[in-house]
């Protein structure tokens, strides 16, 4: 029984890696860094927002009785369901919140909470070694993470960064149509990510990762024109 809980401890902490890594490169775009126990609790509604997704996941699984619904399912109708719950997660913690007091705070709160989704993610893929632990195994959940590090965790972090954009332009601006407009970019960013998964598998991943780093030169974009908002607002 110990065994066990310390092989789960292992493969989480494992899962985690990429995220960590991606979350201390992008806190570093916040002039005015946010209190940690903040950024913390946001990461763990990340984690938990996993939970419902994973239910209506399952349901529409049921639902998808075709190969062309499953095909939808996997490529639009999860993406829509990720980004809504990712952006809920990072909202019912932070909208209301006194630390939430410049236009950037959006971008961080809202890429903390993908990647303590992108996390729980990580980990279902690497808890298929955890009955039996070796240094094969550890070297295969490693390998199995540094792929999803320059792929689907990075891209929950870009396209919720995207939203988090969105969600600055809608908070401080009022401007009340933004936040659609970016949950709309992030589903189409996530649905053509998850069609060259599909269309390439592991045969080739110079589509997606090229695709990725596009995303990511708009996403730092983003960054530094919030940035400059909230010099000139000072």
């Amino acid at each position: 029984m110990v065994t066990n809980y310390l092989n789960i401890i292992l493969a989480f902490v494992i899962a985690a890696i990429p995220a960590l890594i991606w979350l201390l490169f992008f806190i570093r775009e916040d002039m005015h860094p946010e209190p940690k126990r903040m950024l913390a609790l946001t990461f763990l509604m990340g984690i938990l927002s996993s939970i419902p997704v994973l239910f209506l996941e399952l349901v529409f699984q049921k639902i998808a009785v075709t190969p062309l619904h499953s095909f939808l399912l996997f490529i639009i109708g999860i993406a829509i369901i990720e980004e809504i719950f990712k952006f809920l997660a990072a909202y019912l913690v932070n909208e209301k919140s006194r630390y939430f007091d410049e236009p950037v705070d959006a971008m961080i709160y809202m890429i903390t909470a993908a990647l303590g989704f992108a996390t729980i993610e990580n980990f279902f893929v690497v808890k298929n070694s955890l009955d039996v632990v070796t240094l094969k195994t550890i070297f295969d959940m490693l390998n199995a993470v540094s792929l999803r590090f320059i792929g689907a965790t990075l891209l929950h972090a870009l396209a919720s960064g995207i939203v988090g954009y969105s969600w600055a332009l809608s908070f401080f601006k009022k401007s009340k149509n933004a936040i659609w407009i970016g949950l709309l970019i992030a589903v189409a960013v996530h649905a053509i990510f998850n069609f060259f998964v599909v269309q390439f598998q592991t045969t080739d991943i110079f589509y997606p990762t090229f695709f990725l780093v596009f995303i990511a030169f708009w996403v730092l974009t983003d960054f530094e024109k919030l940035k400059r908002k909230s010099t000139d607002t000072q």
